[in-house]
């Protein structure tokens, strides 16, 4: 009998660990390009926060450079542009009855070590973004978060191209 019970307890106890642990795991998927690169098929509600998640994090980003740096280019006029992307953003989830996330952003910055490591940094951001925007838009959309979402990738090829010629500088 007590190598039964001690049976149940171990089993109970290993369970217990194995779905706190997937539940924690649920919790730290990725968000932003990342977690929309990652997934394969989108909801409206998907896409927006995804969309925003990466505003929020190149605004933040941009923001703890200057900081850093001081407000060097392309930093001090792209990191304007992403409270622009943000505000293009936060109707859009009003219109489709969803609540804006939060912007937890802040927590997530990492400041490299130099400017140079910060373009290459910027590029990849940037290429992802319009990677991320680019599978949104093969998706049916209503036509204003399909306008908003094409200005977005369009404005970060911009950026792109702005953290390539820093880069090459």
């Amino acid at each position: 009998m007590k190598k039964l019970v001690k049976l149940i307890t171990s089993a109970t106890l290993a369970l217990t660990i194995l779905l706190t642990t997937g539940i924690a795991m649920a919790t730290e998927l990725p968000n932003g390009s990342a977690g929309a690169l990652a997934d394969d098929s989108y909801t409206l509600e998907e896409m927006l926060t995804y969309a925003i998640q990466d505003e929020y994090a190149a605004q933040a980003e941009y923001s703890g450079i200057i900081e850093t740096f001081g407000a060097i280019k392309p930093y001090k006029n792209i990191v304007t542009a992403e409270a622009k992307h943000i505000n293009a953003l936060i109707p859009l989830f009003g219109t489709s009855n969803l609540a804006v996330p939060a912007n937890d952003a802040k927590a997530q910055v990492v400041i490299p070590d130099s400017l140079k490591q910060s373009y290459e940094i910027g590029i990849d951001a940037e290429i992802k973004n319009i990677e991320m925007y680019n599978r949104f838009l093969e998706e049916n959309l209503p036509t204003e978060v399909r306008r908003v979402f094409e200005s977005l990738r369009n404005a970060s090829q911009s950026h792109l191209a702005a953290f390539e010629r820093a880069a090459n500088r």
